[in-house]
């Protein structure tokens, strides 16, 4: 309902989108990575050496399986407040899975970014606190844990595909993170709508501190990454799955800087 954005959430001039968005005529793209393609590994550590971010499609993921993700993601952000509160991380009292907004919570220069999220561990078992699961939507818990096993299968075939083009053992980087233990993150993020969007980020400037992030964008774009002192717009491919390589792998986190 406002009118203009509130200066708590005016980026800096040098990171507002509309001045530091690469603007010309023909810019480069992330590389799409069909996996079902023979040369599948060798253009995905390409990719990651060049951009440390590429798409894949033919990635096995049931659409099925992602629409209902999406559906009750969506559902939760339409609670009321309160119902979305008896969720709240609390970092203080050693709840760090749940419940947060960063709509709320300034950065280093006293900024904020325009987002709401929920954040909770999907695997292994052990990591699990169903109790920080929200009970609505209905089938929140069975749409998480279905999409959950997908991802599990998706990562260690991509650990495969980088190890043995690093010419390593197919399971060296499975197993190097973690194997059967290795711990998977679900991250799902609501972007309420912005008056000047052109002057607010979701995100600010981040790499992600883990091994792989797996991305699922919908239809409406934001995702950038920063590549040779440009800010490039990452283009929603329908049904693909976004790979990015995190610090854990990095040999160098300036490949990988990205916002939304």
């Amino acid at each position: 309902s406002l009118g203009a954005l509130p200066p708590e959430f005016v980026r800096p001039e040098h990171e507002q989108p509309r001045a530091t968005t690469f603007r010309g005529a023909a810019p480069p793209e992330i590389p799409v990575v069909d996996m079902s393609s023979q040369d599948a590994g060798r253009r995905m550590a390409e990719a990651a050496a060049e951009w440390g971010i590429f798409q894949v499609t033919g990635h096995g993921v049931p659409a099925e399986a992602v629409a209902e993700l999406q559906r009750v993601g969506r559902g939760f952000f339409a609670l009321p407040q309160e119902e979305k509160q008896r969720y709240a991380m609390d970092p203080g009292e050693g709840r760090t899975e749940g419940y947060g907004s960063t709509l709320r919570k300034g950065d280093l220069e006293g900024k904020k970014a325009w987002a709401d999220f929920l954040f909770h561990n999907v695997a292994p078992p052990a990591a699990v606190n169903h109790s920080v699961w929200p009970e609505s939507p209905a089938g929140y818990r069975e749409a998480n844990e279905a999409y959950c096993g997908h991802m599990v299968r998706l990562t260690r075939e991509l650990f495969g595909r980088l190890s043995a083009e690093l010419g390593l053992e197919e399971g060296a980087m499975a197993e190097a993170f973690g194997g059967d233990d290795v711990v998977l993150l679900q991250k799902i993020n609501f972007y309420p709508p912005c008056p000047q969007p052109e002057l607010a980020l979701g995100l600010a400037p981040h790499t992600d501190m883990s091994t792989l992030t797996v991305l699922l964008p919908d239809e409406v774009q934001g995702l950038q990454v920063f590549k040779d002192g440009c800010w490039y717009d990452v283009n929603y491919v329908p049904g693909a799955l976004i790979i990015h390589i995190g610090d854990q792998i990095e040999a160098s986190a300036s490949w990988n800087v990205v916002r939304s």
